[in-house]
């Protein structure tokens, strides 16, 4: 070890996954003490096809067992039913559509996760996440950076960390493509080198999004209609969809007729046609009703200014106003965009180009450059 990089006891979140395996590998090469945790986060059907952590925990076991590195099995599932699944409870049967996975990574990750490490002796954590953290000297802050992978990019999840959670985080990977990571696991007989990576919530896993969340909020049927106020059919309760939604709303055999198609070209909406599809476009919650809309580039999926609250900066204070960028969603490219400070807490977004589909529940996050500076949850747009 150097000077500069001393060697330090770092406690790696192992979630049997490619990721946080080559993590666990590449902090070891560098010559730190590594200590292991998988977390179990959820245990209501965890026997379950879907989303079973026995398997992950048997895979993290086995890439332990190969590095050479002590594992402990701790469940934080108490800590996020109260702090990440209550709150998305509460959410979906508001009618907004929120990112649980932000969530986890600000209450359990990089809180419930990082405080037990630290109890552990830890002086850093590190996560398979793909992203980066620098120390600016200038600033004296810790930034984070997008990861080094645009495909892989993670830190629109974890624009909610702080300044004394980024300064103990490392991750490693976020110096790397994915296509890399392949490498370095196969290359060095890691058992779960070939797994295919994870997808959607872990809470939820593979299964159908509506079978699970039908569990926990009672079905409120009502009218689905068009933006001429036509009902179209029955929706089975706003919860289960969110705007910019296509499948699922059982209206696919509706079709434009006449002068109402006519009147849907005259707005400038080329490519529309009678049978082009449908798309959630608003919910009221009020009335009950799904609001539905003929083609992609409808003016009710066009938003160009949003409101968001609940904001959370990196830095510990709210950016300067002015040019910047931001994502209204997951892998979408960063949109050119001026932000305004309502207050600490509160902020508004004026978009370059109109944005499809935003939707409150997300989140907007802001970007200067590779540096992701934070951001909130969306609870307003306008066209």
């Amino acid at each position: 070890m150097t000077a500069e990089h001393p060697r330090q006891r770092v406690v790696v979140g192992l979630s049997g996954g490619v990721d946080s395996a080559v993590t666990a590998y590449l902090l070891k090469q560098q010559g730190h003490e590594v200590v292991a945790i998988f977390m179990k986060n959820w245990e209501d059907d965890d026997d379950s096809e879907f989303c079973s952590s026995n398997i992950d925990f048997i895979d993290a076991a086995a890439v332990a067992d190969v590095l050479g590195i002590e594992i402990e099995h701790v469940n934080f599932a108490a800590e996020y039913k109260d702090r990440v699944f209550a709150e998305f409870l509460r959410e979906y049967q508001a009618g907004r559509t929120p990112n649980p996975d932000i969530l986890c990574n600000a209450e359990i990750k990089f809180k419930a996760f990082l405080d037990h490490a630290l109890r552990l002796g830890a002086e850093r954590i590190a996560t398979g996440h793909y992203a980066r953290v620098r120390h600016n000297p200038s600033t004296n802050l810790y930034e984070l950076l997008k990861g080094l992978d645009p495909s892989k990019d993670q830190s629109y999840f974890l624009h909610r960390l702080n300044q004394a959670q980024l300064s103990k985080t490392l991750f490693p990977v976020g110096e790397l493509l994915k296509t890399e990571v392949r490498r370095i696991a196969a290359e060095i007989g890691l058992p779960n080198a070939r797994k295919k990576d994870s997808t959607g919530i872990c809470f939820i896993g593979e299964r159908p999004f509506r079978d699970f969340l039908n569990r926990y909020i009672a079905k409120e049927p009502g009218p689905i209609k068009d933006d001429r106020g036509r009902v179209l059919g029955q929706h089975v309760g706003l919860s289960f969809y969110t705007l910019g939604q296509r499948q699922g709303l059982g209206i696919g055999g509706v079709k434009a007729r006449g002068a109402e198609l006519k009147a849907v070209q005259a707005l400038g909406q080329r490519g529309v046609g009678e049978h082009s599809p449908w798309f959630v476009a608003r919910k009221d919650m009020q009335s009950n009703t799904l609001w539905v809309v003929q083609g992609h580039e409808h003016p009710w999926l066009l938003s160009r200014s949003l409101q968001a609250d609940n904001a959370s900066w990196v830095a510990g204070a709210a950016p300067t106003e002015g040019a910047l960028a931001a994502k209204t969603r997951y892998r979408q490219a960063d949109a050119p965009c001026g932000l305004r400070n309502e207050d600490e807490h509160r902020f508004e977004l004026r978009f370059t180009e109109p944005q499809w589909a935003v939707t409150p529940g997300q989140s907007a996050v802001l970007y200067d450059g590779e540096v992701c500076l934070g951001g909130g949850v969306i609870h307003a747009m306008q066209a």
